[in-house]
């Protein structure tokens, strides 16, 4: 599965979240390694958690 990264990997302080694909952290580096269906639940909750950020305005404070 094609990953959603747009090399940007600006993380939001308070939920963790990539300001630009959505993904934690955490989620970006089990990406190559992750079975399908956790690909899947991931890339499922990414549409929502953007919508979030850019609803309240991202708050970056760490760079990956």
């Amino acid at each position: 599965m094609k990953s959603p990264c747009v090399d940007v990997c600006r993380f939001d302080g308070r939920t963790g979240w990539c300001v630009a694909c959505g993904r934690t952290l955490p989620e970006c580096r089990e990406w190559k390694k992750a079975p399908r269906p956790r690909l899947l639940a991931i890339s499922k909750a990414l549409p929502g958690r953007l919508t979030k950020l850019e609803a309240r305005g991202p708050r970056v404070v760490e760079d990956a």
